[in-house]
Formats: structure tokens, sequence, C-alpha cells
């Protein structure tokens, strides 16, 4: 498959081509195209075009910028967009990919069919209500420290599936360069610039979800005007890789109806 290279970056992208709607995958903070694989052959078989990228500093993607670079993630999305000459596609993205999602529904509305944000902890979110249930809601002072398998992984997988497990961190360790610059996000936003976006969206929650809790995915979701909202009994916060039969029930039925 391509690279796509842009300002700063050189993409590796995955177009599974043909004449379908469009469907846009954003991996999470970590990973790579790879974290989509339960996903892709049931898209492309319902006859979507299946498109995923390895995020900038993420599995074969390079960034080839400088240090004093200033780099949005929404513009090496967009960029990808029109490199491809996508049109009225649907947005799909899962954990730290929602964050750059949401941006996107902001910055450029126009192209967005539908957007679908799964288990975002709205770390984005510069909000003294959001915040507030960060605090209600909060991970102990040890949390990063665990084991990303612990974070990530909800403990009804863990326990049922260990070699799911053990798939899911082969990719996430195969995916670091390192120290990856981190992705900015345009936008400042607010619960009240979530009240902006124009693009029908559906908000994926996950009961066992150590990143997003429900509760914050709810209030993320009630200050959306189109937003279809679900929670996904005994999934952590990697739902589309634990549940996927369920996950990509979900998300058809969504798009389908847009």
């Amino acid at each position: 498959m391509p690279y796509a290279e842009f300002r700063g970056a050189n993409l590796w992208y995955e177009d599974s081509g043909g004449a379908g709607t469009p469907v846009l995958f954003v991996h999470a903070h970590t990973g790579n195209t790879e974290a989509w694989v339960h996903q892709l052959p049931t898209f492309t078989g319902a006859g979507y075009r299946c498109v995923t990228y390895d995020r900038r500093g993420w599995g074969r993607s390079k960034d080839t910028s400088d240090e004093h670079q200033v780099d949005y993630a929404i513009d090496d999305l967009h960029a990808l967009v029109q490199h491809l000459r996508l049109s009225r596609f649907h947005l799909v993205s899962t954990g730290g990919g929602g964050s750059i999602a949401l941006d996107y529904a902001v910055s450029y509305p126009e192209g967005l069919r539908s957007m679908v944000v799964s288990c975002n902890g709205g770390g984005h979110l510069d909000d003294p209500e959001y915040k507030a249930l960060g605090s209600k809601y909060g991970r102990i002072p040890e949390f990063q420290s665990l084991p990303a398998w612990f974070r990530e992984i909800g403990p009804t997988y863990r326990v049922a599936n260990p070699e799911g497990v053990d798939r899911w961190v082969q990719i996430e360790q195969a995916s670091r360069h390192g120290e990856a610059k981190p992705e900015l996000i345009r936008n400042r936003f607010t619960l009240t610039l979530l009240e902006t976006i124009q693009a029908p969206t559906f908000v994926i929650a996950a009961a066992a979800d150590l990143y997003a809790a429900p509760p914050k995915m709810r209030t993320m979701a009630d200050h959306i005007a189109d937003c279809r909202f679900a929670l996904m009994p005994e999934a952590g916060h990697a739902a589309h890789w634990e549940q996927p039969e369920a996950w990509n029930r979900l998300v058809l039925d969504f798009i389908r109806d847009h």
C-alpha cells in the first residue's frame, strides 16, 4: 500500500477502493491500521470503501517535520482526504482518534456524512463542567504505571481471550517509534463548542473503560445536537477490538441511516 507525503509527514495508508461510500478510520493515540483488522472485512463486505492510515509518528508513518514546526493532527487527516479526493464520507474513530474526529468535524464540516466517536476520554476538552466530571471519575495516581494491556483492555476480554490480548499488545508495541511528537488539536474545545457540530454523530461508551468513563461520554453526547449514544456492557477502552461483532453492528446500523 502507498505512502502519501505531506508537509512534515509521510503517511502510510490503505484504501480498499471501489465505488462505495467512503468510511475513513482513525486509530487511537497508539496503534496503527492493524487495530481495525476486525472491522475492515465487515465494512468492505457491506459495500463501503474503507480507508485507514497510520497517524504521524505511529506504525509505518513518519514524522519528517522539524522541532519548530507546528502541526495539527487534522492537517494530516485533511491532506489525506484531499489526496484521495474523498467527499461526503463517514469518519470513524476510537480512543484518542476521537479527539481528531471531533476537531475535524468543527473545522471541516462540509465533507462529513457522519461521525463515530468510540471510547474517547475527552482529554482535549478544556471545560470546567467536563473537568469536574474528570475529577469525579478520575484515575488513581499510579494509573499510567500500569501495563497498557491492563489500562486499555477490559477484564472480561482479558480472561476470555488471552491470545487476542497478546495480539493487541504486539500491534501496540510494534507501532511505537520511541517518543512520538505530540499531535496537536487545533480548536480549544468546550462543551459549548461541541454544540456547533453539524455532522450526525454516534458516541459509543464502554462500561469497563478506564480512560473514558461512560458518564463523561454521555455528557459529551448530550452537547452534540444530532447525536446517538450507546453503552457497550463489559467492554473496555478497546471496545472495537474486544467486541467487534457488536461494535460493527452498532456502527453499520448508524452509518446506513446516513
